[in-house]
């Protein structure tokens, strides 16, 4: 029995997600984790408004600012090298990833910077509530951007193989999507932690 014409067209047209299943599984699992943090830091935030305004005050906007514009930037480059795989062109995807990873590691150099300042300053998680929160959740983001690096900078080393591109673009998505993943969550994070 043939389909309708019009629900032939809409699966000719419809897309299958980038990458494998697995991967969307694992992204949602962590997208769920980190609602769960920034759900209760709000909460947190509401009972407790003077501390956590204080605590904002002690932070640097502008470090988040650069975070947020290296990820999007990251995030951006690698969707491009993405586009060069599915057009087969290798050596432009593994630029793209080592280009991606390079800008990533201004945000890992800035945040270890405010770490380190916020740190010599004596705040800590065992400070307050703001604090736990805040070096809780960002460092928690911190270890899946290093992940994320690792992820990619493997994949830029299979790119070496230029038959790679075409033979395992499931792979190069699938990580790609993973990192826009961690993109997507700082782009919450930043005005939830340093600005609302």
């Amino acid at each position: 029995m043939n389909q309708p014409i019009a629900l032939q067209a809409i699966t000719s047209e419809s897309k299958e997600l980038p990458g494998d299943l697995a991967i969307w599984l694992f992204i949602f699992a962590e997208l769920t984790v980190f609602a769960v943090f920034f759900i209760g830091f709000a909460w947190m935030d509401s009972r407790n408004p003077e501390m956590f305004d204080a605590g904002k005050a002690t932070l640097h906007p502008i470090a988040g600012l650069i975070n947020t514009l290296a990820l999007i930037t990251s995030s951006y480059i690698l969707a491009l090298a993405i586009k060069a795989a599915m057009a087969g062109n290798a050596l432009a995807c593994r630029r793209g990833f080592w280009l991606s990873i390079l800008i990533a590691s201004i945000y890992v150099v800035t945040k270890m910077w405010e770490y380190s300042e916020l740190i010599g300053q004596g705040y800590d998680l065992s400070t307050n509530n703001f604090y736990m929160f805040y070096f809780f959740t960002t460092g928690f983001h911190f270890m899946h951007v290093l992940l994320g690096m690792v992820v990619l900078a493997i994949l830029a080393v299979c790119l070496n193989e230029p038959e790679y591109v075409t033979s395992d673009l499931s792979a190069l998505e699938s990580g790609a999507s993973y990192w826009h993943m961690v993109d997507l969550l700082w782009i919450i994070l930043f005005p939830l932690v340093y600005i609302i």
